[in-house]
């Protein structure tokens, strides 16, 4: 038979039980579209955390208080501790070799109003180079200043998401007083959005000079962060390396395991949550393929029922020359044309699906080549291997008793 005879022969035999072949493309439709939309929530989930990451600084370590314990052993107040000061921050920025800028800061919430307005958010004292060392941007006015700090002036920088919860639509907070823990502040200046949600939106937080914090808010000098900016990427590890070691030698600690600190590196960050959001992402993909695997069994059992039906049709072929390939290549051809055809319905199905996740529910996707070549060529791969004992099966039928078959 040639390739024009097959081509007719398999489009005659799909069409003939258009319902038939409809549901048994369905497994392969639902599973398709289930791999290419998961695997696009996953890769977008993914690109997401890392931007996520990336924005809150440039080739950041962060030196935390207290110290991560080993699995099963509470942490010394990590985050919280009153292990770190202003000292610290000051001592290491003149020792370092290794960091561009050195920003400590002290963050607790409070209850802030303004007019009749009022919001519980982050109030983070810091000094001027906090600014380029966590990428914040001013979008109006201007942010915190060495003289602010000098002076322990009570001025505050806004984000966007506070300035909409404290003053009306259209209104220009800079030169409004706020009122944070009782204590007035005067509005200086407006970050620029950075987007984010929950207690961890970046654009929900209030900023003010980090020696009026000490004095008027927070009432001590113990940090809750010391943000450091490196040169560049490949010298990270070596600046983690450093300040760890000044702090070790500073709080006269000779055991790095009894660190009262903690220091994170920003790259091992990123590669922390690429590792786990890619495993996530393969999980998903996983449950999805079972149902492409549901859906061979499905076309397996389309094309035994098949060749039960077309026995005579193939005794008849057989007795007029027809040879085993033959028949072999027709029903093989049948089943991964409809693992084909259901495998593209299934792309743009898991295509839309990726779209209207992102469209109404504010999800990043990502629906990469890769998925989709991976999502056809499984497809096609179920075809071949489900499709290949009913083709074999029809290619060793007797003629003669295939014939007689009623």
């Amino acid at each position: 038979m040639t390739t024009k005879d097959l081509l007719h022969e398999t489009y005659s035999a799909i069409s003939g039980n258009k319902v038939r072949s409809g549901l048994t493309m369905l497994g392969i439709v639902i599973g398709v579209a289930s791999v290419v939309s998961l695997v696009a929530i996953g890769q977008g989930t993914q690109s997401t955390i890392q931007a996520s990451i990336q924005s809150i600084g440039s080739n950041l370590v962060m030196v935390t208080p207290g110290a991560q314990r080993s699995f099963g052993q509470p942490s010394a107040g990590r985050g919280s501790a009153q292990t770190l000061t202003q000292e610290d921050a000051d001592a290491y920025k003149k020792a370092s070799t290794l960091a561009l800028a050195v920003a400590p800061d002290i963050t607790k919430r409070y209850q802030v109003s303004a007019k009749g307005t009022n919001t519980n958010t982050s109030v983070i004292g810091t000094v001027s180079s906090y600014t380029d060392v966590r990428n914040v941007a001013v979008d109006n006015g201007s942010f915190i200043t060495d003289q602010d700090n000098a002076s322990m002036s009570k001025v505050a920088v806004l984000g966007p998401t506070t300035v909409a919860d404290l003053f009306a639509t259209g209104t220009d907070p800079i030169g409004q007083t706020i009122r944070i823990n009782s204590i007035d502040f005067k509005i200086v200046g407006v970050t620029t959005s950075k987007g984010g949600t929950g207690f961890g939106n970046q654009d929900d937080r209030i900023f003010v000079p980090i020696s009026t914090m000490e004095r008027f808010l927070a009432g001590n000098s113990y940090l809750s962060t010391i943000s450091i900016e490196a040169k560049d990427q490949s010298s990270m590890s070596a600046l983690q390396d450093e300040v760890t070691s000044f702090l070790l030698d500073k709080h006269h600690i000779s055991n790095a395991a009894s660190a009262d600190f903690s220091v994170l590196n920003q790259s091992d960050i990123v590669a922390t949550a690429s590792s786990v959001t890619s495993t996530f992402t393969i999980l998903l993909g996983a449950v999805a393929g079972i149902s492409l695997l549901v859906g061979g069994i499905g076309i397996m059992n389309m094309m035994l029922t098949t060749v039960t039906e077309r026995t005579r049709e193939i005794g008849l072929r057989k007795a007029i020359g027809a040879k085993k390939k033959d028949i072999n290549t027709q029903f093989l051809l049948e089943a991964v044309m409809l693992t084909f055809i259901g495998g593209f319905i299934g792309v743009l199905i898991g295509y839309g699906v990726s779209f209207s996740v992102r469209y109404f529910a504010g999800i990043a996707t990502t629906v990469s080549i890769s998925s989709i070549l991976l999502a056809f060529g499984v497809s096609a791969f179920i075809g071949i291997v489900f499709g290949y004992y009913p083709a074999r099966r029809a290619s060793n039928l007797n003629p003669i008793e295939a014939l007689r078959y009623e």
